[in-house]
């Protein structure tokens, strides 16, 4: 292989690395997004399972709507649905929890319409007696 041929496939290859390392950076932001921005409100399973329990609800109402009869396999699995979404939510409501974390933070607000404290679990004392912070 000839110098020049040779300096050819090197600067063809630095720009590939550099390509790269430019995709991999926006990788990076993209996850840093995702996990500490959109997934500190609502957990992406959570998201995932309410944008489904929407989509049959919808199915549901299409039928309807129609006038029609809803087939009682979209009736279990509103059922279904219904009995998840009630599990989801107490589990991210308690034992810090997304749901539990972003509860307390809004009930520092003096400014809130509702009351988000009553939903909170009082502080468990430690085996000292001391009340146990969170």
């Amino acid at each position: 292989m000839t110098e020049e041929r040779l300096d050819k496939v090197i600067a063809l290859l630095e720009r590939v690395a550099f390509e790269q390392k430019r995709t991999y950076e926006q990788i990076q932001k993209f996850v840093h997004a995702m996990v500490e921005e959109a997934e500190s409100e609502i957990p992406e399973k959570m998201r995932r399972f309410m944008n489904y329990y929407h989509d049959v609800h919808d199915v549901r109402f299409m039928y309807e709507n129609l006038g029609q009869p809803v087939p009682q396999h979209v009736n279990r699995e509103i059922e279904r649905c219904d009995d998840r979404y009630r599990q989801l939510l107490n589990k991210l409501h308690t034992d810090g929890q997304a749901f539990e974390k972003i509860r307390r933070e809004m009930a520092a607000d003096p400014e809130n319409r509702w009351d988000h404290t009553r939903f909170l679990e009082k502080p468990k004392e430690k085996d000292n007696g001391k009340m146990e912070t969170t």
